[in-house]
């Protein structure tokens, strides 16, 4: 029998980058409601990935989708997505999620996968 550690997979500190396909999260989606919707997947992809409600997305990554205007939303972007211990003592939740613009692989946007980042503890 395997024996397991005291955390879950939930309750640890962990940074991954994923690429989002916005293209087919958008598909059908009205002109002028692209880009705002575009931020509202982003956040729902968080949601999911790293399964916290509180989700932060950075001022950086909202200009990039925005850079183009609210109609010309990126196809793909690559986000890094890091959660993080809530340091507030009013606070509803353990952990929160934020969302970061990463850098883009030279070989491109496709193909390129999951990937778990190994940081030091600040």
């Amino acid at each position: 029998m395997v024996e397991k550690s005291g955390k879950s997979r939930k309750e640890e500190v962990v940074t991954r980058e994923h690429t989002i396909n916005l293209h087919k999260r958008l598909h059908g989606c009205t002109f002028k409601k692209k880009a705002p919707t575009a931020i509202k997947e982003i956040r729902k992809f968080a949601q999911k990935a790293m399964k916290t409600t509180d989700v932060r997305i950075d001022v950086k990554l909202n200009k990039h989708i925005w850079s183009r205007g609210i109609r010309s939303v990126p196809r793909r972007i690559r986000v890094r997505i890091a959660r993080k211990r809530n340091d507030e003592e009013d606070a509803k939740e353990e952990f929160y999620s934020l969302v970061t613009a990463a850098e883009i692989p030279p070989e491109g946007l496709k193909g390129s996968g999951t990937k778990v980042i190994e940081e030091e503890e600040d």
